[in-house]
């Protein structure tokens, strides 16, 4: 069917940090050489900040650089950080360790992403970019020399064969001199297109972890504005990546999660019951009692840091943000370089376009020469070095950081995450407690919190490339991984009539975390979107 047609000096997918930061920088750029910005950021959520989620303390250093009087306009900046604390926890102690310097938080604000790129769109759109919530980008548009030329959003209005219903309306094609790829971690197209040109031939493996996130409302008594906690240990073993978060902020909220690197070895690990148990901890269920969960979230998060990073350019495009893997692993925070990175893309994008570049390489010389070179580059060791295991990780992450301060004359090297996977033989199952309905609940209960909702009578978007290999392989040899690691039940092995097993995928619990295109050991699954404005609709995530 015909397809509309726009065109735009530049395109952007994804609304998050780095995209909508690439639409502000390109704008001012064109006001200061007195031209019209022609400029487009899609979003596949319903709305700007419909599917951002992190922790989040933010670090304002290249917020200052994009706008330097932001603090004039009304930020939903709402709780600059007062104290840190690391804590090592065991089953029912934790124990105080010396505050790394990377998490030293003076200066930084405990925040709503989702509400800070609401408010950075609001800035945009009066600079004159055009922003299109609801709109998912799922192909890719090359001209005859196999240069990109731009995308296309998804068709609405499909039924799950495939064919038009009474309410199709075809996708769009958007033309752009240079579009600009900011979809997060894990992109659909942005995976295509570092498969398509070979981006990540000279880099390490991307390594990822999964984030589960909960807001709660707790007692005004126990509440400490601006506190900012992070853990190692307990629940995890120590072979197992990962840590907590639990961020005191706005009136009487807190924010608290777990993250766990997606390189863990046994399958019947399932991240949102540890998440569940970690919440029964003293010092936790102390804090959380007598509150209430407000809100729910899960997402894949970028760990590979600088040598995991793929070739920035292409011929037609960049990518920026977690696209390409910005995110400072020690620091635990990504959304001050993934806006330096739209800042720099939107320069490097507007010089290209003045002089009729094709590919703008000099957006990978300007990273070089930012700070996030230096920042990232200096952090690379610390996240590998935790492949041995807690103990050895941080003893190495302490000489490396106080002895070495970054500058080891060596480059440590990344697992692929998948590959990591032991089969179910070799590995003891965990017995997980029941959720007691104060401190923890069953699945589907938080998924109901992140207000998740596709439209059912659509093509299925998680694509199996073959179904007999999700039993075949995932269930006798793995004990069925899949329906652990997801965080939001979409994943169940029934039994069918015959009493055999089979897979079931409930695709309209997906919240978008991208963590079954990871860690799924045989990558029998593809992540691609849905409808645009289907996903989850989080709120002050």
């Amino acid at each position: 069917m015909a397809q509309d047609e726009m065109s735009f000096d530049v395109v952007i997918v994804g609304a998050g940090p780095a995209g909508i930061a690439a639409s502000i920088r390109y704008a001012q750029l064109c006001r200061e050489a007195n031209k019209q910005p022609s400029i487009c950021v899609l979003e596949k959520g319903a709305e700007v900040g419909a599917h951002i989620i992190s922790g989040a303390v933010f670090e304002p250093r290249a917020l200052n650089e994009l706008i330097p009087d932001w603090q004039k306009e009304a930020p939903p900046l709402l709780s600059p950080v007062t104290q840190d604390e690391f804590l090592l926890f065991t089953p029912k102690k934790a124990f105080k360790l010396p505050t790394p310097p990377q998490m030293k938080n003076h200066g930084n604000y405990i925040i709503s992403l989702g509400e800070l790129c609401r408010w950075l769109a609001k800035i945009a759109e009066n600079l004159g970019v055009d922003i299109y919530p609801g709109f998912a980008a799922t192909q890719l548009l090359f001209n005859a020399q196999n240069q990109v030329i731009g995308v296309i959003t998804g068709d609405k209005g499909r039924n799950k064969q495939g064919e038009a219903k009474s309410t199709f309306q075809a996708g769009m094609r958007l033309l752009a001199k240079q579009t600009i790829f900011a979809e997060g971690c894990r992109g659909s197209l942005s995976q295509q297109l570092i498969q398509h040109f070979h981006l990540a031939k000279n880099s390490q493996p991307q390594t990822y972890a999964i984030g589960l996130k909960e807001i709660w409302e707790i007692k005004s008594d126990k509440h400490l504005s601006g506190k900012v906690v992070h853990t190692v240990g307990w629940p995890l073993d120590s072979k197992t990546y990962g840590g907590s978060f639990i961020y005191h902020w706005g009136k009487n909220l807190v924010s608290i999660g777990l993250v766990i690197g997606l390189d863990y070895q046994n399958p019947y690990l399932d991240p949102y019951q540890e998440f569940q148990r970690f919440k029964h901890h003293p010092y936790v269920a102390s804090l959380l009692s007598d509150g209430q969960c407000i809100s729910y979230g899960a997402r894949a998060i970028n760990e590979g840091g600088w040598q995991s990073l793929p070739k920035l350019t292409f011929a037609g495009g960049m990518l920026i943000g977690c696209s390409a893997g910005f995110l400072n692993v020690p620091k635990i925070k990504g959304s001050h370089t993934a806006i330096k990175s739209g800042i720099l893309a939107a320069e490097a994008a507007f010089e290209a376009i003045q002089q009729q570049f094709i590919e703008a390489t000099n957006f990978k010389d300007k990273i070089h020469r930012s700070w996030i070179k230096k920042e990232l580059y200096r952090a690379r060791n610390i996240r590998p070095a935790f492949h041995q295991g807690l103990w050895m990780g941080l003893v190495y992450a302490a000489f490396d950081t106080y002895i070495l301060q970054g500058y080891a004359p060596w480059t440590f090297s990344h697992h692929v995450d998948n590959l990591c996977l032991n089969k179910a033989k070799d590995c003891q199952p965990i017995a997980y407690p029941k959720p007691d309905g104060i401190l923890s609940f069953d699945k589907m209960l938080s998924v109901s919190r992140t207000h998740v909702f596709h439209e059912e009578n659509q093509p299925n978007h998680l694509i199996l490339k073959n179904p007999e290999v999700a039993i075949a392989i995932n269930w006798q040899q793995y004990a069925g991984p899949e329906a652990r690691y997801c965080p939001a039940g979409v994943y169940e092995f029934l039994n069918d009539d015959t009493g055999n097993k089979k897979l079931q995928i409930n695709a309209q619990n997906c919240i978008h975390c991208k963590t079954c295109d990871i860690k799924d050991p045989t990558q029998n699954i593809t992540w691609v979107p849905p409808e645009g404005g289907d996903g989850p609709n989080y709120t002050n995530m």
